[in-house]
């Protein structure tokens, strides 16, 4: 409502749309955060964000790495046991109800249920545990992270107008020709939308580094003329530093310039393979990625539609982070401004 709101901090916008996208796909819930502000699925989420950030989980997560075993034996948790309850009684219910009523949708409950009916002598039996834990971890992945994605890429439309006019060029033109509706396959013609999503993530990574666990042993080359190879071991741990990798100017020249030409047709086959991991690889790639990328650019493509997207006094540009956080989050906010476009 551009005519009560002339600055907005859109995370908290987002990370509404993100709430609702995540209910209605994995746990099979409709609400509208919007709408119904303190419905308890938002506040829950919340919670759960606030509760996986601070000191206290950095002493957990050390401990679950550093002795996974007297962890699990003492009972701890990520989150609250009030947390667990709640998502688990979803689940339960919404199975339930299903069950009973014969009802089928298309989400991620609806697969798991699935699974849980496969039998064979090596089939894992699933739980309601088991189930409960990956529409969580669904959740939990995908709400605050993809919020995030959403306020960067929003801020640097904001910040740099000629990206923002010829993304929105191209998202009318896809507009025009489904008659006032973007489908998923014009979504994946979005060439330009493509390129812009992409150099978000280049220089604002949702993980700033990844881990992977040695299975095989392995013996990698020297790191530079004259130094030793490195051998690693079976159940060694090695860090990726995806941040840094994105901001290394040998694989990105200039690299705090948001350049969407990085991705271009002629260009992205330049990059350096394995240099740009903003949903890991391999075999343990976020099993998200495409969903997160259609939601964003669902998002982006509607907001360009309907506003014209400007910095204000309470745009920080160049972005200074938190140190607060796990994650990358701009010190006071996502400020930008919104003019509502004649559609």
């Amino acid at each position: 409502h551009p005519e009560v709101c002339h600055a907005i901090d859109t995370k908290g916008a987002f990370r509404r749309y993100t709430t609702d996208v995540i209910a209605t796909t994995a746990f099979g819930i409709s609400v509208n955060s919007m709408k119904d502000r303190d419905n308890e699925f938002y506040i829950k989420g919340i919670e759960t964000t606030k509760f996986a950030t601070g000191p206290l989980m950095m002493v957990k997560m050390m401990l679950f790495r550093a002795c996974p075993r007297l962890a699990k034996s003492v009972g701890l948790s990520f989150f609250p046991p009030a947390t667990t309850e709640f998502f688990k009684k979803i689940v339960e219910e919404t199975i339930r109800a299903r069950e009973e009523q014969g009802i089928v949708r298309p989400d991620m409950i609806h697969l798991l249920m699935q699974a849980r009916d496969k039998e064979g002598p090596s089939v894992h039996k699933m739980t309601l545990d088991d189930i409960v834990s990956q529409a969580f971890i669904f959740f939990f992945a995908g709400f605050e992270t993809s919020a995030t994605l959403m306020c960067f890429a929003a801020h640097e439309l904001a910040v740099n107008q000629d990206i923002q006019d010829r993304l929105r060029e191209e998202v009318q033109q896809h507009f025009a020709e489904g008659n006032g509706e973007i489908s998923y396959e014009s979504l994946s013609k979005m060439s330009y939308m493509d390129m812009v999503i992409s150099e978000t993530l280049r220089k604002y990574p949702s993980a700033i580094i990844t881990d992977r666990l040695c299975a095989k042993r392995y013996e990698l080359p020297p790191s530079r003329p004259g130094c030793k190879n490195v051998i690693v071991e079976p159940n060694h741990i090695l860090l990726f530093p995806i941040y840094s990798l994105h901001h290394n100017p040998k694989y990105f020249p200039n690299p705090d310039k948001f350049d969407p030409e990085r991705f271009s047709e002629e260009n992205k086959d330049n990059i350096l393979p394995y240099t740009y991991l903003p949903f890991g690889h391999g075999p343990r790639k976020c099993i998200g990625n495409r969903f997160v990328l259609m939601e964003t650019k669902i998002l982006i493509a509607h907001l360009l539609q309907k506003f014209t997207l400007k910095i204000t006094e309470r745009t920080v540009e160049p972005i200074v982070y938190t140190k607060k956080e796990f994650a990358l989050q701009p010190v006071g906010g996502f400020w930008i401004g919104l003019e509502k476009r004649e559609t």
